[in-house]
């Protein structure tokens, strides 16, 4: 098979002498600095997509924080412009404690408790996304006892089944979030919310699903939206996220830009004259970062496969477990090589379904001891993480014009146990 597909890796890389630099930084040294598993992370491209966002969407666009969220990152979606969309209690405080302003945060979530609304009404969030009818009954509960009336918008599943998989659609009828069309609770939602002066209604949201490719699944969802947002004629709607990314060799995807002309140009034919906004997460960091393993073991059964161990697994992804995502490998000694091996790259954890990459092409050199790589590990890896075996959770380090900053430390034997009474 060929080399590693130049446009899986992060856009600083490059490689010298057969050796892989991404920032600026040689990623061996990475791995022998910092250890394995080790995310590494193109700073100065997650900047950029931020501003490409920014710069798409105009003020207003939120940075999803369930795709990567550290203190360190949402401190750069912020620098960059980015309003931050959180979805519990803990994402929230992780905001704040970075020093986001309350006011630049948006909370979301489908079951939100009385007490993760108290406490964003307390610190004054930007925006809440209303996702049921007892949210709305706690929003007016806590607005009578004293809080201040928040901005909303409600989020409305416009029953359009997205090009994905089936736990990534989050747009259609049987779906645990938002307000649905056909069962008129949409409308009813609006007219509520809308007629309470417990708070403000400022726009519509939705969002169709994750790892979204094509623009006509958008496309048919603002014709349905339109319904909604053109008569009620609010100043904001949220097309939400969803854009997807290429995590393999032959896949292909809108950029931000592309997106969000395909998302404002549907806007405006279907009638929308509100302000056009979006919620990025996946395609600000996905591509951003690799994954560095160590190979401890490679097992070869004759005339089946062969497997070759590292030392993470689905505690730092479980992508490939939940949803059957692929993913590709090289080796960062060698990346420009060619990879006419098979083999079935799995994690040490204590499941037949740990499974990294079913079918990965690689160096016929591969050896236990090599440092092996995998791209596109910037979404939903560090944010899913476990510890299951009680393995330690990998640390994070931001690379930019060669120098490396480790934003998450490498857990310790003793953070397993720290919460223990």
């Amino acid at each position: 098979m060929n080399p590693i597909p130049w446009g899986l890796l992060p856009e600083s890389a490059e490689i010298v002498d057969g050796r892989l630099f991404i920032g600026g930084m040689d990623v061996l040294s990475l791995a022998e600095q910092f250890e394995t598993p080790l995310f590494v992370y193109d700073e100065e491209q997650m900047r950029a997509r931020c501003r490409e966002a920014v710069a798409a969407f105009g003020d207003g666009v939120a940075y999803a924080t369930k795709a990567f969220l550290t203190s360190a990152m949402a401190k750069l979606a912020y620098e960059e412009g980015m309003r931050l969309d959180v979805a519990t209690g803990g994402e929230l405080f992780v905001a704040l404690h970075a020093g986001v302003p309350a006011d630049r945060l948006v909370l979301h979530g489908n079951n939100k408790s009385s007490k993760e609304l108290q406490e964003a009404l307390g610190v004054g969030v930007g925006q809440i996304v209303v996702d049921s009818f007892v949210e709305i009954d706690r929003i007016e509960a806590l607005v009578d006892g004293g809080a201040a009336p928040p901005d909303v918008l409600v989020r409305i599943t416009p029953g359009i089944e997205a090009h994905t998989h089936e736990y990534l659609q989050t747009g259609i009828a049987d779906s645990k979030f938002g307000f649905g069309v056909a069962s008129g609770d949409a409308r009813a939602a609006l007219e509520r919310a809308g007629a309470s002066s417990a708070m403000n209604l400022v726009g519509v949201h939705a969002h169709i699903g994750s790892q979204v490719f094509d623009g006509e699944s958008y496309r048919r969802a603002v014709a349905v939206l339109a319904e909604f947002v053109v008569p009620f004629d609010l100043p904001e709607f949220s097309i939400g996220g969803g854009l997807g990314v290429p995590y393999v060799t032959g896949e292909d995807a809108p950029s931000i830009t592309e997106w969000a002309d395909i998302v404002t140009e549907a806007c405006r034919g279907a009638g929308i004259t509100s302000h056009v906004t979006a919620e990025p997460g996946r395609s600000i960091v996905a591509d951003s970062a690799v994954t560095l393993y160590t190979v401890g073991t490679i097992k070869e059964i004759p005339g089946i496969r062969t497997f070759v161990a590292v030392d993470g697994g689905m505690s730092d992804n479980p992508r490939p477990s939940l949803y059957g995502s692929g993913y590709e490998a090289f080796l960062p000694r060698s990346a420009d090589a060619e990879r006419p091996m098979r083999v079935r790259i799995v994690g040490k954890h204590c499941e037949s379904g740990d499974v990294i990459i079913a079918e990965a092409d690689v160096p016929a050199d591969l050896e236990v001891g090599d440092v092996l790589a995998t791209p596109v590990t910037g979404a939903s890896g560090h944010s899913m993480g476990s510890n299951y075996n009680m393995i330690r959770r990998p640390p994070v380090v931001f690379v930019r014009n060669g120098t490396a900053r480790e934003v998450v430390r490498r857990e310790t034997y003793e953070d397993l146990v720290r919460r223990d009474v």
